[in-house]
């Protein structure tokens, strides 16, 4: 009750303080009228209808797709959205389905492992049976290249046809230098993503990171889970053949033995892979995998919906967050359905409720608003990786990317954090919201775990779109609920990615409204700035978006 006190007291003298609107009082009520929109109870109800059993956990290319799609046309046809892809609310992706049988044979010097208790392994090739023989094992530390840090792990050796294994995380986290890359916030370096791509390009014939759960920022239920049955990539021109044989994850106690049985230790191999001039260490054993793949081809979709604007219709503001998640698994759990109410049930409702909030604007926005839910989120930002080198609007006349994954549903904030702190101007519009709500803006709590890496706005970042990433947020408005917001948050850990993540009615929907509103007022703003946001100098997609603006390609 005390901030809608403040909310009510502060929204006119604020609002027009801050933006100087030129129509008066008619604009300021207009917002607040489209502002207020945005509720708790149309937000609840739409993340439990798509968080539902009879979505099947909202797997790419399956019937759980269908109906998440029709149901998003559905809400956005009713607020006048249009398709966004001519006329067509899809954007089709083509993908690739690969799965491979649960009798996958690894061994190391011919002593089998166990599947999912000491690894996971996948092959994105498309072939039914691949087979790895008696490959040379070697540790080749964070298994990173980056010239502009001065830093190669892979220095001095050839590791064509052998298996590589490597570190998860960068240097910098795991020593708290801040000399070494970023310090304590990792860089693309350190994503699983970039592990594989890097070791494609050496040419080795596989790669196994070694996991552990506070550079994952995640436990080995995730990785044993996400990394089994089927697995989805972007159809690519050669057939999935210049991406690494097989990629997979060690369990740290495996990968313990395996040094101990190369007469290493462990933990002194990963404290020398932290130092620069590091240099691979082979571990004098052999693997060898085999796996049987099924494989087709098949096609799932972006969602793309669009408010035209009123008089600069070809400048767009898009809103974004995944619409997919895990499915339904072929596993021993009783419960085989990963619904991810959370992850990203809860995004994809706050795509639903600004849609209809700028729907509810008397005045229609002078630029375009679009609307997309992107696919294959899970799989390693596949639909958002699709678009941005498939755009349906050119990205040099998108303003920003405005991205929603897995809201705040824990308890409401004084605070809203942003992942990615200190990168983009977008941030200076957030915090001009916030104020509305007596709310500050910060950095993430744990920048450790690359957040800004893991979800769909990178892959928009990386052609130097502007992005805004923001959830929730650790100081809590009422202290007097900081055991239950504890337990909450607590809960939503441990079902990150689990068949648990789950529509709950005891959520807290105002937290998550909260910051809906957010966004809606930061993209409200958009729609009238003067000139388009960008990146400060110092963020690594400055040039990309300069380059662009000026008409570079």
């Amino acid at each position: 009750m005390h901030r809608l006190v403040i909310f009510t007291k502060l929204f006119l003298s604020v609002h027009l303080a801050d933006y100087s609107l030129a129509a008066g009082k008619q604009e300021s009520a207009d917002f607040k009228q489209a502002y207020e929109s945005i509720n708790p109870k149309d937000l609840s109800r739409h993340i439990k209808v798509l968080a539902d059993d009879a979505f099947g956990g909202r797997a790419p290319a399956s019937a759980g797709e269908t109906k998440t799609l029709s149901y998003l046309e559905q809400q956005f046809k009713s607020f006048g959205f249009v398709g966004g892809n001519a006329k067509s609310f899809r954007q089709q992706v083509p993908l690739v389905e690969v799965t491979a049988a649960n009798n996958i044979k690894l061994t190391i010097d011919s002593q089998p492992l166990v599947y999912k208790q000491d690894y996971v392994a996948v092959s994105r090739h498309l072939k039914n049976s691949l087979q790895i023989k008696q490959s040379d094992l070697v540790f080749v530390g964070y298994g990173i290249h980056a010239p502009e840090y001065g830093w190669n792990d892979y220095a001095g050796i050839d590791v064509k046809g052998k298996t590589v294994v490597v570190l998860v995380n960068d240097p910098g986290f795991a020593t708290k230098d801040k000399t070494l890359f970023e310090g304590d916030t990792m860089t693309y370096y350190g994503r699983w993503t970039y592990k594989y791509e890097e070791a494609s390009r050496q040419g080795a014939a596989a790669v196994m990171i070694v996991h552990e759960d506070k550079p994952a920022s995640y436990g080995w239920p995730v990785v044993s889970g996400g990394w089994s049955g089927p697995q989805f990539d972007l159809k690519r021109k050669d057939g999935q053949g210049s991406r690494v044989t097989v990629e997979g994850w060690f369990h740290l106690d495996a990968t313990k033995n395996i040094f101990k049985k190369a007469g290493l230790d462990f933990e002194t191999q990963k404290k020398a892979a932290m130092k620069k001039g590091f240099k691979p260490v082979p571990l004098k054993q052999k693997f060898s995998i085999t796996l049987e793949n099924s494989f087709k081809e098949t096609l799932t979709n972006n969602f793309i919906a669009t408010l035209r604007g009123r008089t600069k219709p070809d400048e767009h503001i898009i809103y974004m967050g995944h619409w997919d998640h895990l499915g339904t698994k072929d596993d021993f759990l009783k419960d085989k359905i990963y619904n991810g109410a959370h992850d990203n049930a809860t995004g994809v409702a706050g795509l639903i409720e600004i849609g209809q909030a700028f729907s509810k604007l008397k005045t229609r926005p002078e630029r375009s608003i679009t609307i997309i839910a992107m696919a294959a989120e899970e799989q390693g930002l596949i639909g958002s990786e699709y678009y941005a080198q498939n755009p349906i609007y050119p990205l040099n006349k998108t303003l920003a990317a405005i991205n929603m994954d897995s809201l705040n549903i824990v308890g409401r904030m004084k605070d809203i954090t942003v992942v990615g702190y200190g990168k983009s101007e977008l941030e200076d519009y957030l915090k001009r919201a916030a104020k509305i709500q007596n709310r500050y803006v910060k950095g993430e709590a744990y920048p450790q775990g690359g957040g800004f890496y893991r979800s769909d706005h990178f892959r928009l970042a990386k052609k130097g779109v502007p992005a805004l990433y923001a959830s929730g947020g650790t100081d809590i408005l009422n202290p007097s609920e900081k055991a239950k917001i504890e337990k909450r948050r607590q809960k939503i850990r441990q079902c990150y990615h689990q068949s648990c993540d789950e529509f709950d009615p005891t959520w807290d929907f105002q937290a998550a409204t909260d910051d809906v509103r957010l966004f809606f007022h930061v993209g409200y703003d958009l729609t009238k700035a003067t000139s388009f946001p960008n990146w400060n100098k110092t963020a690594e997609f400055r040039k990309i978006r300069d380059k662009s603006m000026s008409g570079g390609s």
